[in-house]
């Protein structure tokens, strides 16, 4: 019988323990700073974009310069990112993100800065996430073995949703200290999650050497094509929030339906964030552990419902208990789609189709605001979120069909890359 006065060594942690993953606190440091700042600087934009021209068309533009940049680089982007090293792409793009949010902090001070740069410099921002975006998304499943994968990603998606609350907020407040010190700060966060990169140890990957061609920079939709259970979790989550865009409205809900006022649309826009935010800690906590695939479908079955609801809803407290259940809801196949599109991709082949996944993300944001928007115009604001809530439950119904190894899917952490 050991003496129980002897020191004993702690027991190993579990394979699929986040404290045995090397490296995940600087991925999450440098992910999380990286979104908060960009957070931080969206808001800022937006203000002094306002503040300079009084035009609403001007904010659209915004939008539109953000969005253009990844559409036209989506292919040579992730083309970029398997051919070469990633954290060295990563480290360039926020190197340059420093030197971008210092100019426009220096800018302001000076008071040079004009809408047209404005515009320049957040088309600038665009491209260089086109290009981090895909190499960043390759680092977890470099890190984490498929076992401790569900977990990470989780913890990941509940990090980044956290930088989606706080961020608009710490924004709205540093604006109030000056836009010049708002861009500092972003410069600095910005600083800090270049530092948290440069800490990350990744696996050694050598890149492809083959020449670009269309074959080559096409692959990872020809990959998608052979592998339809990807496919089909990223265009479930396309065509779910392209129809279910349920947030674009928000504004029109505490206006003229709720009657709440600005603090109010604060609460409603919060509110989808903080119940993804409670879902991924749930989901980091109680990792899926089999039946992903009709959980998966469950969860966008929800989000539908949830769309409905809120789209009858006339109380405040319903409404916001439906969005807080849609973002809840979301985060799950978010957790799936991620597991699938980093666990079942070849190495060589994860930059291309995490490009790929950026802009099927990228567009059923933005187009899922227009939609709606043409859609209530058309029909009206309640009816035209009912519609889309009807719609991405028959899209569910549709994919399961169309689909089935996605509905089958079991366990995340048997996912092995397809080679063929």
């Amino acid at each position: 019988m050991p003496d129980p006065h002897t020191l004993q060594e702690p027991a190993p942690a579990p394979n699929d323990a986040l404290s045995a993953i090397v490296g995940l606190r600087p991925f999450l440091a440098g992910r999380t700073l990286s979104a908060l700042s960009a957070q931080v600087l969206a808001v800022a934009v937006a203000w002094q974009t306002y503040a300079l021209t009084h035009s609403v068309a001007a904010l659209g533009l915004i939008g539109l310069a953000q969005f253009l940049p990844m559409l036209a680089l989506v292919f040579i982007s992730g083309h970029v990112a398997d051919r070469y090293n990633r954290k060295r792409i990563v480290q360039i793009c926020q190197v340059i993100e420093i030197i971008g949010a210092f100019a426009m902090a220096l800018l302001t001070y000076t008071g040079q800065l004009a809408p047209w740069a404005l515009y320049v410099l957040v088309a600038c921002f665009g491209a260089l996430r086109s290009f981090e975006g895909p190499c960043q998304q390759t680092f977890l499943p470099s890190i984490a073995t498929p076992a401790q994968f569900p977990k990470a990603a989780a913890l990941s998606a509940s990090l980044f949703q956290t930088a989606s609350i706080i961020g608009p907020s710490l924004g709205g407040l540093l604006y109030g200290l000056g836009a010049d010190f708002c861009y500092l700060t972003c410069a600095i966060g910005f600083s800090i999650a270049l530092l948290s990169t440069s800490l990350l140890k990744l696996r050694p990957y050598a890149g492809s050497r083959s020449p670009m061609s269309l074959e080559s920079l096409f692959g990872g939709i020809a990959f998608l094509r052979r592998r339809r259970d990807l496919l089909g979790a990223i265009s479930l989550d396309l065509f779910a929030v392209l129809l279910g865009g349920a947030t674009a409205m928000l504004p029109v809900y505490a206006d003229d339906i709720l009657h709440l006022g600005p603090i109010g649309l604060g609460i409603l826009r919060a509110s989808p964030a903080i119940g993804a935010l409670l879902g991924s800690l749930v989901l980091a906590r109680y990792p899926l552990k089999s039946h992903a695939g009709p959980i998966m479908f469950a969860s966008v079955g929800i989000f539908g419902i949830a769309t409905i609801v809120f789209g009858v809803s006339h109380s405040l407290t319903l409404s916001v208990l439906s969005l807080a259940v849609l973002g809840a809801a979301d985060v799950v196949s978010v957790v799936v789609r991620g597991a699938l599109t980093q666990l079942a991709t070849p190495d060589g082949m994860r930059g291309r189709v995490s490009a790929v996944n950026m802009l099927f993300i990228g567009s059923s944001n933005q187009l899922g605001e227009f939609e709606s928007g043409m859609l209530a115009t058309a029909i009206g604001t309640e009816a035209a979120v009912v519609a889309g809530g009807i719609g991405t439950l028959i899209v569910a119904g549709l994919w399961i069909r169309m689909f089935p190894r996605l509905w089958t899917l079991d366990r995340l952490d048997t996912i092995r890359p397809d080679e063929t």
